[in-house]
């Protein structure tokens, strides 16, 4: 049945309907889901702070068109109904491509084994199944469940008014007596991962929220600051104790310890990460976004392969829970550039690049955001775009493999609110005629087209974005800007990196004209549309490097390697090997920080062989196209721009 005819037969049950002298292909009231939480609160006698709160945890209140999340989710409430999501076998973009996760020169080509990809699981926990229990408790129907939107919210009313009854709480109209009800919500099988989740939720609750949904659905959730609840009824919701030892996490988020294993196996080869000393031996400087293109279960057996390639942590879509792998000191092979591989730390998320709809909860960007707050002020990382990467931002070793670096999280992960949830939000920094700007679309009006999400060459599903296309010229019909390591012609393949710039980034203005900006973007002119009433970039301030005076241009290096001469007997040197790009005289590009020459040799399993080479090169960290890049810093001259 289509949407608005399902939709049509609930409305009077849900008291949502539209006026009578509204058109019946009019769009809905933009209170209408507003409305329909006070219907479902009132008929489940659920109080409408906890309903909302709940709602803004599992989606921000959108409704992503019916489409369901990575889990299986639908709706604002996120009811699940996973089986058809979880019936394809999980996928990993470590396997995909041709990147190299480990990116050492000085060992094989690592390639995850084809075999390390598993078969989904036909028992599916609880958390993947609120769907079905919701049509049993409300008597609608699972395609309106998925489909409308206040179905949807009173179907999760439904859940919580259960949960509370299984409690043997009452429905009080006091939202401080909801704490059991809504951990049991979560689906969490654990106690630790329960109030996590319901921890976010009131506090929430407390700070309130207002915003407009991806529906065009303005929806208000009143302060409440004072509230307190009743952390009590957690202890008898029956879930089980979980343990954090072993793990790095902060105390604010739900974590658990699955190692992956360091052994040896076949003829000297061993897996799946690398031992080290670390900060001692060399800083942590970055720490790197990943989607998984696979779901939990999947994705925790690959990692647990010795055969296979490793990450830090991994984040779970449906409640933020943490697994951790890999410990901090240790070096994980996840970015395909062994000179960031050994100064970062790898989180991986649930999710897919590719399916613009198979959307991340809030719940995870919160926990997301706690872990990189607590190692950013534990390794000393700031909390900026060049040190907190996408692994779309983690530039090629070589010529050679720069077609083959991974893209995710793309161009839907949605780095604005991220930053928001880290406690640095992009704002200006200088005045609207500034030298540098910050790149800041509106995520959910900035809706730039993209194809290939489904078969090349077709549309992908509107969606908001992060990033933002760049041209030739100051004309959407100008050819796009071209990445001549690439080696194609520019398109608008979800994919295709050579021609968009993400949220957070920053770049030196080259040029303006009406309502486009230019920047200097792999040593070219790039334009993007600009205009004052909705900008897609703020002023900034900041360093800038450009050429030191006399040469035409400088080489730009995808790592940052020490000099022939700095490597010790038995170490073999690594080649500082130019990239293909160069920083021309009178261009300028943005500073990350100084940072040495410095290479991570490991290449046996007994670690007779690891030592750090450090050189009396210096480089300089820049903001050089979408990934980021390295210049010597002997080449350059550095200034400040506002």
């Amino acid at each position: 049945m289509p949407a608005l005819a399902t939709a049509a037969l609930l409305l009077p049950l849900l008291g949502a309907a539209p006026s009578a002298a509204a058109p019946p292909d009019a769009p809905p009231a933009p209170d209408r889901l507003q409305r329909a939480f006070a219907t479902a609160a009132a008929e489940y006698h659920v109080p409408q702070s906890v309903l909302l709160g709940v709602s803004y945890l599992q989606s921000r209140w959108d409704a992503h068109g019916g489409a369901p999340s990575v889990t299986g989710g639908y709706g604002p409430l996120h009811l699940t109904d996973a089986r058809t999501a979880l019936a394809e076998v999980p996928r990993s973009h470590h396997s995909e491509g041709s990147e190299d996760p480990r990116g050492d020169d000085a060992r094989a080509r690592l390639h995850p084994a084809d075999g390390a990809t598993p078969s989904a699981s036909t028992d599916l926990p609880a958390r993947l199944t609120t769907l079905p229990k919701a049509a049993g408790l409300s008597g609608l129907s699972p395609e309106a469940l998925r489909t409308d939107p206040a179905a949807n919210v009173s179907g999760g009313a439904a859940l919580l008014a259960a949960a509370q009854r299984d409690l043997g709480e009452p429905l009080s109209a006091d939202p401080a007596d909801w704490y059991g009800a809504v951990a049991r919500f979560s689906g969490a099988e654990d106690a630790a991962t329960a109030a996590a989740y319901a921890n976010d939720v009131f506090e929430v609750i407390r700070a309130g929220e207002r915003r407009t949904t991806d529906a065009g659905q303005r929806v208000t959730l009143a302060a409440r600051p004072g509230l307190a609840p009743d952390l009590s009824q957690l202890d008898g919701a029956g879930l089980r104790a979980a343990s954090a030892a072993g793990t790095e996490c902060p105390t604010s988020v739900s974590c658990e310890w699955i190692p992956a294993p360091y052994e040896e196996f076949g003829d000297g080869d061993y897996g799946n990460h690398d031992l080290g000393d670390r900060p001692d031996s060399q800083r942590i400087g970055y720490i790197v976004v990943h989607d998984t293109e696979g779901t939990w279960d999947g994705v925790l057996n690959m990692v647990q392969d010795p055969t296979y390639v490793s990450w830090n942590y991994t984040l779970r879509s449906t409640d933020g829970h943490i697994a951790q792998h890999v410990k901090a000191k240790d070096v994980a092979w996840h970015a395909g550039n062994w000179y960031v591989n050994a100064k970062s730390v790898g989180l991986e998320h649930e999710g897919f690049l590719a399916e613009p709809d198979a959307w991340y909860t809030e719940a995870m960007y919160r926990s997301s955001a706690r872990l990189v707050k607590y190692l950013a002020k534990k390794y000393d990382i700031p909390l900026d775009r060049q040190h907190v990467l996408g692994h779309d931002n983690v530039p090629g070793t070589t010529t050679a493999t720069i077609p083959g670096m991974h893209t995710d999280p793309g161009p839907y992960w949605d780095w604005r609110h991220y930053f928001q949830l880290l406690g640095r939000p992009l704002q200006p920094t200088a005045g609207k005629k500034s030298s540098l700007v910050t790149i800041r679309p509106d995520y959910g009006a900035n809706r730039p087209e993209y194809t290939g999400c489904e078969s090349a060459g077709e549309s992908c599903a509107t969606h908001g974005s992060s990033e933002v296309r760049l041209y030739s010229d100051h004309d959407v019909n100008a050819p796009l800007i071209k990445d001549i390591g690439l080696g194609t012609t520019p398109t608008t393949g979800v994919n295709d990196l050579s021609s968009r710039v993400s949220t957070g980034q920053q770049y030196a203005v080259a040029d303006r004209w009406g309502d486009w900006t230019a920047i200097w973007y792999l040593g070219q002119k790039a334009w993007f549309h600009n205009p004052r009433r909705s900008p897609a970039a703020v002023p900034a301030s900041g360093r800038v490097v450009t050429p030191r005076k006399g040469l035409a241009g400088v080489p730009v290096y995808g790592r940052a390697y020490p000099e022939a001469a700095a490597y010790p007997a038995g170490v073999p040197a690594q080649a500082v090997s130019p990239l293909p790009y160069t920083l021309p005289a009178g261009q300028r590009y943005v500073v990350g920080e100084k940072v040495p020459g410095e290479y991570y040799y490991a290449v046996d399993f007994d670690g007779a062989s690891r030592q750090v080479v450090r050189g009396k090169d210096q480089y300089y960290e820049i903001q050089y196209g979408h990934r980021v890049a390295y210049v010597r810093a002997a080449d350059v001259t550095v200034t400040t721009a506002r």
